[in-house]
């Protein structure tokens, strides 16, 4: 038998050990329209593969999210930090025997874009809002038991800091939803010790929205539910947005920055989503 050190040793080795292609099985024949790469069925290692997790790590390719730097001057964008936690998120999980599926696995948006889909090197509002249709959709196809979306917060004012997360209380699931977030958030707040912003409905998000339609949608597309010509495919599992710290604080950016740093935000959110997944129903 391993010792417990050894045990830890392995996880840490796993977390951080890049993709293989062997790995990687892509979602691709029940969807259409997605980056080679996005969308993919990562088995366990060993375990139970009836159990899923969907990991969508935020952003990507033109969408860099949240621009940050750090107290030393390098430059941390979100969707960089989110893709590191989110691969050694899917380490963890499936070295405790869950089935992972990722929206993306690279520096890519999930959704294929075409020359139209952006302007001046930025993507246009409509390629987002198909981009994050496509990650819910992927997340059904995947028949996931549970979602979580990551994210890293930014404000004007780089003092401000800490973590907060983000759920749906507008779906028939919504208990779970905020069971989810709530173990989410407490394991994240107790790992990294930052400042505990919360738990909030994501119709309670202060952020622009893409168009007016989704202003007056008013959720998150990954975890609302249906609205006919916005969002026609909603999630259909728990699913919870974190965002374990603001890129815009220095101290934070070089913590989401770091590889020490990104383990110890995917190590919360696997204890998060190891409770959620094992409590009684």
């Amino acid at each position: 038998m391993d010792s417990p050190g050894l045990a830890a040793a392995n996880r840490g080795h796993i977390a951080a050990a890049p993709l293989k292609a062997a790995d990687s099985v892509p979602l691709q024949p029940s969807l259409s329209g997605l980056e080679g790469s996005a969308c993919v069925s990562l088995a366990p290692t060993h375990g139970h593969p009836d159990r899923t997790v969907y990991i969508d790590a935020g952003h990507g390719g033109l969408d860099p999210g949240v621009v940050g730097t750090t107290a030393s001057g390098r430059t941390v964008l979100e969707k960089d930090a989110a893709l590191a936690v989110a691969l050694r998120l899917a380490g963890l999980l499936r070295f405790d025997g869950y089935r992972v599926v990722m929206a993306r696995t690279q520096d890519t948006t999930v959704l294929k874009l075409s020359a139209a889909d952006s302007i001046y090197g930025a993507i246009t509002a409509s390629a987002e809002h198909r981009d994050l249709a496509a990650r819910a959709a992927c997340a059904n196809a995947a028949g996931a038991d549970v979602l979580v979306s990551i994210h890293f917060d930014g404000y004007s004012d780089p003092a401000v800091g800490g973590t907060e997360t983000f759920y749906d209380a507008a779906r028939p699931f919504a208990a779970a939803n905020r069971l989810l977030a709530t173990d989410l958030q407490a394991a994240l707040v107790a790992r990294l010790g930052a400042a505990d912003r919360g738990v909030w409905t994501d119709d309670q998000l202060a952020a622009p929205t893409l168009t007016g339609s989704g202003q007056s949608y008013n959720h998150l597309i990954e975890l609302g539910p249906l609205s006919q010509g916005w969002v026609d495919n909603p999630s259909q599992m728990p699913g919870a947005l974190v965002e374990p710290l603001f890129v815009t604080n220095p101290a934070e950016a070089q913590i989401a920055s770091d590889p020490s740093g990104q383990l110890k935000i995917a190590e919360a959110l696997e204890a998060g989503v190891l409770k959620f997944m094992t409590a009684p129903a």
